[in-house]
């Protein structure tokens, strides 16, 4: 069994800051506010979630190997 990777760090493609988060395991994330700039982040045509399109670990269920949730 594969072990899921928990946290992923975003990192904002407006003003480059990153921060690691949590991601959730029963839900996807589909908004993420910069702490920085505070520009709101969307998924990118194609992803999940905002850790798919930013994040440096995809999501638990891409991990996993199933669909995500429906975007």
């Amino acid at each position: 069994m594969q072990s899921i990777e928990s946290n992923s760090t975003i990192t904002c493609p407006e003003c480059g800051f990153s921060k690691t988060e949590e991601m959730p395991t029963n839900a996807c994330q589909w908004y993420y506010e910069c702490e920085s700039c505070k520009v709101l982040l969307k998924p990118l045509k194609g992803d999940c979630c905002v850790y798919c399109s930013y994040g440096t670990v995809k999501c638990p269920p891409i991990q996993e190997g199933q669909s995500c949730c429906d975007s």
